[in-house]
């Protein structure tokens, strides 16, 4: 049975502020819960319509009425748990970097993470106006590879000023990725949705690629920041 103290830290737990308040964040599903538990995250309860059957002591099951109460979802998915933030680690410069400059979209930051675990980006650094990773829709759409990506939030201006590696930016006005010679390691920098990499950021970019437009009428302005970062990682990656 649910207190009214869990369900006032679960709801509270939508919201930025709370979850770096109590170091705790929210994941709901049980494919996606059964992942983490699978991972080094330290899971602080689940709450859950069916037991998971893995030995959790820190578990509780509740109706779907409560589970209702607490989801973040429009359909509650059978379980609901919440889980310790981990440190950020280091990031390792010797190999190739992701980083967003100011990437607003749940869905697109949460996407992106799992492109860098799909084409084995360790590092993803974020700027800190970047939506949070911890976010709840973020943690959705990342179906677990959240455990296996390193997220950091950083003064992105410094980090680029400080990388002693080739700096990459995606631009429209590029030299096409398609005919470019892609280094092993390097940082790949995405900007915002809506106006992409920022003046600052951009400054700092020691090569502009670009992804080609093949459409006759070549009037789409610009591919989704997330499919841009599928499609370069796979030309990084392909070498």
């Amino acid at each position: 049975m649910l207190t009214k103290s869990q369900i006032k830290l679960i709801t509270s737990l939508k919201q930025k502020k709370y979850r770096q308040q109590e170091g705790l964040f929210v994941a709901e599903g049980l494919k996606t819960i059964k992942e983490l538990l699978h991972s080094s995250l330290k899971l602080h309860h689940i709450f859950t319509t069916t037991s998971f059957n893995m030995e959790v002591k820190e578990e509780t099951i509740i109706s779907e009425k409560e589970l209702k109460k607490i989801s973040f979802l429009t359909t509650p998915n059978k379980a609901l748990a919440v889980f310790k933030i981990p440190e950020t680690t280091q990031v390792n410069s010797n190999t190739l970097i992701v980083a967003l400059d100011d990437v607003r979209d749940p869905g697109n930051l949460g996407t992106i993470i799992r492109l860098c675990d799909w084409f084995g980006i360790a590092d993803l650094v974020c700027s800190t106006a970047t939506v949070d990773c911890y976010n709840p829709k973020v943690i959705q759409a990342t179906m677990g590879s959240i455990t296996r990506v390193n997220v950091s939030y950083v003064n992105l201006e410094n980090f680029l000023k400080e990388s002693k590696t080739e700096v990459f930016g995606a631009f429209m006005d590029g030299e096409n990725v398609y005919k470019s010679e892609l280094p092993t390691q390097g940082v790949l920098v995405l900007g915002n949705e809506a106006n992409g990499i920022s003046s600052a950021m951009e400054a700092l970019v020691t090569k502009r690629i670009s992804i080609p437009r093949f459409g006759q009428l070549q009037a789409t302005e610009s591919l989704n920041v997330a499919t841009a970062t599928a499609i370069l990682l796979s030309e990084f990656k392909r070498g």
